[in-house]
């Protein structure tokens, strides 16, 4: 069992005063079980400067926990921290063993048009096309490279991965989350939101469900160097359903099959289901917007770092 805090604060900064805010945000961590690790959220508190005049949470069409707040007063920044606290208990799959048995790619994208078995339906949407993650003809011939004719699903699917995480270039400020995945398919370059929409597109056209994931990692300074403060960053991965496994979880980015670094915050079709905050302001002028993001491993039992 693994035990983290993740602290996440956003700040907006406006040029003149805005008068007031509507604001949704998606970064209360949700529960998880999967074959490969179990999320369970220990606690989760926002706070607000200035204070917000009223809130209110729900939760969205795929689970994801939504909180909604506006303030009604002139402010000049806004800042929302979000401090949770979750457990991971990890499982034992991942790319340095054996991968679970899964049936073949394409008994699998036949039974997700057949299914009609709950689970099967559920999934089902998400073999199609998002605003983000559309399927194209490029992708699919990308993607065929990793699934001859017979391959294991998932064999297939951790084969793609090692294939985006070799055949491209981790590069910040290349690409923004509007940049189609054709393009990253031809630049070969971006980041993690790139990878996962690429990834998703390579896989549902090929008919099978994918499904984006929002969260964070875990990382670790150079040796010899401490961590900075706030040095952290969300991130995104890829969700792949595998019958009589479940939704298995997979990172481009990193190549890995997550398992005790990933903390879950939410999942949808692609990125804009899963926006980390977004809303609209009364004001005039531009604004500037700063981001800090703290993972942080607990001792087992320990108490919140001072």
């Amino acid at each position: 069992m693994v035990r983290y805090q993740i602290v996440h604060s956003t700040e907006y900064i406006y040029d003149e005063a805005a008068s007031l805010c509507y604001n949704e945000t998606r970064l209360l961590p949700r529960p998880l079980v999967s074959p490969l690790y179990a999320q369970t959220v220990q606690e989760s508190h926002v706070s607000v400067q200035p204070i917000w005049d009223d809130s209110r949470e729900r939760t969205d069409y795929f689970g994801n926990r939504v909180l909604y707040y506006t303030i009604r007063q002139p402010h000049a920044s806004m800042t929302m921290t979000v401090t949770s606290q979750v457990e991971i208990v990890p499982g034992e799959a991942d790319l340095n063993g054996d991968l679970p048995d899964s049936p073949s790619w394409e008994e699998t994208a036949a039974s997700l048009q057949s299914e009609a078995d709950p689970e099967w339906m559920e999934a089902r949407q998400f073999a199609l096309a998002s605003p983000y993650a559309p399927i194209l003809a490029e992708t699919a011939r990308f993607a065929r490279s990793s699934f001859p004719t017979g391959r294991p699903v998932l064999a297939g699917a951790a084969d793609l991965m090692t294939r985006i995480y070799t055949g491209f270039d981790f590069k910040p400020g290349v690409t923004t989350i509007s940049t189609p995945i054709d393009e990253v398919l031809r630049t070969r370059a971006g980041v993690c939101q790139d990878f996962a929409h690429l990834m998703l597109g390579c896989l549902r056209s090929l008919g099978l469900a994918a499904r984006y994931v929002s969260g964070y990692i875990e990382t670790t300074p150079p040796p010899g160097q401490e961590k900075l403060q706030g040095s952290d960053a969300s991130h995104a991965w890829c969700s792949l359903f595998v019958p009589d496994l479940g939704w298995v979880d997979l990172d481009p980015t990193n190549n890995v099959l997550p398992h005790d670094q990933h903390i879950v915050l939410g999942w949808g079709r692609d990125y804009g289901d899963v926006t980390p905050l977004k809303g609209v302001f009364f004001g005039e002028g531009e604004h500037e917007l700063q981001v800090s993001v703290d993972v942080i491993r607990l001792e087992a039992g320990a108490d919140e770092p001072t």
